[in-house]
């Protein structure tokens, strides 16, 4: 006999903590947690950074990620209950804001330890990257500046990577250029879905006061420009490799816009534009040794 579920799908007999813990997943964006995390891990292993301090970096974003995925859902509550988000974890009753608000103060006490064992001023500089996602959640995102704590925080994020690693190397700039791009770029896709319900409460940023048309055309502008940057800005000649991954991202970027211009309501954009930055860290490794150069 199949047992009733709960509004987000969960069966009624499921232990509250298996619900709770679902809850979490959910309400931590852990797609794009993990890739985030996994991008820093790389490029922190790419520039040689060692194994202790890789790890210490991967905690740090993984912590932030958490908590900023968290206070995001816990924030949102209210909006998200007012347009009946079932898709959210609160809404389908799977996890409390009460119970989101601990979580994520968690993770960023958490986050706080781990950042300042890679040493002061990169452990200041992940958590000024931390705070800026934090901002975006408590109020920047209904501002025209809501794109300006991804591209911070995203630049703010390699600087952390580079400072964290042995040495006195510092990210060469184009790197910082290419990833305020990627960030800007993910902002503007990841928002093209909720255009609608965002505005019914309240939030106007950025892609919000440009339109779904203009949006749907500047994501993909940003992300592939970032590409660009990124095959091109290394001295020499692109190698192979550089080229292929630069043409995958540049197809990725523009399906994005293609998709977010025919199907408005599509995740998909959000999903390339990861893509497109895996891609472009991909890329970033292969050009490690001119992505952190000598301070």
């Amino acid at each position: 006999m199949a047992h009733p579920t709960r509004p987000g799908g969960a069966r009624t007999g499921t232990p509250a903590r298996a619900v709770t813990l679902r809850g979490l997943v959910v309400a931590a964006h852990a797609a794009p947690a993990a890739l985030v995390t996994a991008l820093a891990c790389a490029l922190s292993l790419g520039i040689g950074s060692g194994s202790g301090t890789t790890a210490l970096v991967t905690g740090a974003v993984l912590c932030g990620q958490l908590s900023v995925g968290w206070s995001n859902d816990w924030i949102d509550a209210p909006r998200d209950l007012a347009v009946g988000r079932v898709d959210k974890p609160v809404v389908a009753g799977l996890v409390t804001p009460a119970g989101l608000r601990g979580a994520a103060l968690v993770a960023l006490a958490a986050c706080v330890v781990l950042s300042l064992a890679t040493g002061l001023v990169p452990g200041l500089v992940h958590l000024v990257a931390v705070g800026g996602a934090w901002a975006y959640n408590a109020g920047l995102k209904a501002t025209a500046w809501s794109w300006a704590p991804y591209a911070v925080s995203f630049a703010l994020l390699a600087v952390f990577v580079v400072l964290a690693a042995p040495g006195d190397a510092v990210p060469a700039p184009w790197a910082l250029v290419a990833a305020a791009l990627l960030g800007s770029g993910a902002h503007v896709a990841n928002t093209l879905p909720d255009l609608e319900d965002d505005a019914a409460t309240g939030v106007r940023g950025l892609p919000h006061r440009l339109g779904r048309r203009t949006a749907s055309v500047l994501a993909p502008v940003l992300l592939g420009t970032a590409v660009v940057v990124v095959v091109l800005a290394p001295s020499g000649p692109p190698e192979a490799a550089a080229w292929v991954g630069g043409a995958l991202a540049l197809g990725g970027a523009g399906t994005a816009g293609v998709v977010g211009a025919v199907r408005p309501t599509s995740r998909a954009p959000f999903a390339l534009s990861m893509a497109v930055a895996a891609l472009c860290v991909v890329l970033l490794v292969l050009a490690a040794p001119e992505v952190a150069v000598a301070g």
